[in-house]
């Protein structure tokens, strides 16, 4: 088991976008009120999940993100590069397990952050655009690592099941979710003036608006993926999360997506995701 302690890594950038990831994860357990996710104000569809243990989780993921970092600041993209994060991912969910005590809380955002803390490194140039991030990212998922275990996820169920992309396909695409919804959506309302925590929930109903979502597909099926879908999309139409009416509906469809024990987990994982991109691109140390 390796150890959750951090990495001291003698590269300050590779400690800063571990430290970066965690703080992602944190801020998106963190964001209230959120459609079915575990949030302040109530643990959304699970039994199982907290703020607390998805705290724990995403402290004790950080040090793998900043060895992901590393390995991409010492080799280019490469088969050696995806399998040498491919097995540090594995040493990071085996320690997510041994901290939560058996629950995934973040078996999703490691591929994700993975993907991205090692592309943020990787990526050959003193200024890290957003696109390009992702990009390097998508090259880098499009690599097959040859020691993948053939295990069981509800994900991939649900992708095999309704013949739709799920994570690694989104991955491997560059993350359009991430580059043409989310990221857009984050900054316009920054930029009108709302506060973050409104931005950061338009973003996350920008995705939850255009994603097809495998977690709620595995609970909900197409009935709840159309439910979420369509009520994201008119909340945003009234004008976001920064409205009342909105914040309303917003809270409503807690209650709905509760109802049909369906969490949009996948788009959670692309939120934290989107913060990190947003961070990684303004970051003082990337320069």
């Amino acid at each position: 088991m390796q150890s959750s302690q951090r990495v001291i890594s003698s590269n300050p950038w590779c400690d800063a976008i571990g430290e970066y990831a965690k703080q992602a994860l944190i801020a998106e357990v963190n964001l209230t009120p959120k459609p079915g996710l575990v949030d302040n104000r109530n643990t959304g569809s699970h039994t199982d999940l907290s703020v607390e243990l998805m705290v724990q989780s995403a402290t004790c993921l950080a040090p793998y993100f900043t060895q992901m970092a590393l390995a991409g600041s010492q080799q280019p993209v490469s088969i050696w590069l995806r399998e040498t994060i491919g097995a540090i991912g594995r040493d990071a969910e085996r320690q997510m397990m041994h901290t939560t005590h058996g629950v995934n809380t973040h078996r999703g955002a490691i591929w994700a952050l993975g993907l991205l803390s090692t592309a943020a490194t990787a990526v050959n140039s003193t200024e890290i655009a957003a696109m390009h991030l992702c990009a390097v990212a998508g090259q880098i998922a499009r690599i097959e690592d040859r020691h993948i275990p053939n295990t069981f996820s509800k994900g991939k169920l649900a992708s095999n099941q309704y013949g739709i992309n799920g994570a690694k396909q989104q991955a491997q695409l560059g993350f359009p979710a991430i580059m043409q919804h989310a990221l857009p959506t984050l900054r316009l309302s920054r930029s009108l003036g709302h506060s973050e925590t409104a931005a950061r929930l338009d973003a996350l109903l920008a995705l939850t608006a255009h994603l097809t979502d495998t977690c709620v597909l595995s609970r909900a099926g197409l009935a709840g993926q159309s439910l979420l879908q369509h009520r994201s999309k008119a909340i945003l139409a009234l004008g976001g999360s920064h409205t009342e009416e909105g914040m309303a509906q917003l809270e409503q469809l807690d209650q709905e997506m509760i109802a049909l024990h369906a969490s949009p987990g996948g788009a959670a994982d692309l939120l934290a995701a989107t913060l990190f991109v947003d961070w990684v691109e303004h970051s003082e140390l990337s320069k």
